[in-house]
């Protein structure tokens, strides 16, 4: 996401490109906390839209989330501006999880008729907006300076966790809800996907659709795979606490001693910073 090596912007476009990816320069921190807080509003209008509110409240939201999909598609295009290669950047796996999110934008379009089953498939769809998260986790970098690779693993599991749960309960809900009067709201289909992940299985609440059954099928196998992988990420990081990472330039080796001169696998000279005392 950062590339903090990126030589200094001269024209507009580079401006653009280096403020959209920075977030060590002060308008850099500015625009990646703007758009984490628009991620966190837009998840958050999501769930309250699955609840019981007043009509009144409802449109305030409504209307709320044309704002955000509006700086969305805005933060989009600029994106898209500002890259060096607009072809690439469009089939980057960030891009078309952008795109997913503001497809929504259809349903606020008075002159564009649209069957009411794809409406509620593109609404549906804001729940991928949590992969963005992923982004601010792709470096060591954050706001409040650099992080250990041990601790950004950390969170990527963390991570991990809260997507899985999170977008297994929003599509068992969309599945579900018009046809299982268990699970009414996201708070009773993400109790599911909690029971339902960690093997507990109360009972209280099953899928009646064929979907929902096989929803529940893709959230358990995606438990079982992303999990465990990111975990083993996290304890091969403790298994070399003692080393630094850095990576050798021959052979590729990436853990040495913290004093190492040459890569113990082939020998080759590498650089590091180290403490001498």
């Amino acid at each position: 996401m950062r590339k903090s090596s990126l030589k200094k912007p001269k024209t507009f476009r580079e401006k653009i490109e280096f403020y959209m990816i920075d977030c060590k320069t002060l308008p850099g921190k500015f625009i990646d906390v703007f758009v984490i807080l628009l991620n966190l509003f837009i998840l958050a209008l999501f769930v309250l839209e699955t609840y019981p509110l007043p009509a009144a409240l409802r449109q305030v939201l409504h209307k709320l989330e044309f704002i955000t999909i509006l700086l969305f598609i805005v933060e989009y295009g600029l994106r898209l501006y500002g890259s060096p290669n607009r072809i690439k950047h469009i089939f980057d796996v960030y891009s078309i999880i952008d795109l997913i999110a503001i497809l929504p934008i259809i349903s606020f379009l008075p002159f564009v008729t649209v069957n009411m089953g794809i409406i509620k498939v593109l609404r549906i769809a804001r729940v991928f907006r949590i992969f963005r998260f992923l982004r601010f986790t792709a470096d060591p970098y954050f706001f409040f300076g650099d992080v250990t690779w041990h601790f950004l693993k950390v969170m990527r599991l963390l991570f991990t966790i809260l997507m899985i749960f999170f977008i297994s309960s929003g599509l068992f809900w969309y599945v579900e809800s018009p046809i299982n009067q268990n699970v009414a709201t996201f708070g009773d289909a993400f109790y599911f996907t909690v029971v339902a992940l960690t093997t507990v299985g109360f009972g209280d609440i099953i899928p009646f659709s064929e979907s929902g059954r096989w929803g529940t099928v893709l959230m358990i196998i995606s438990g079982i795979v992303f999990i465990p992988w990111q975990a083993s990420q996290i304890i091969r990081e403790w298994m070399h606490a003692s080393k630094k990472h850095i990576t050798c330039p021959k052979c590729g080796l990436k853990y040495h001693d913290k004093d190492a001169s040459h890569c113990k696998a082939c020998g080759h000279i590498i650089y590091q910073e180290y403490d001498g005392n």
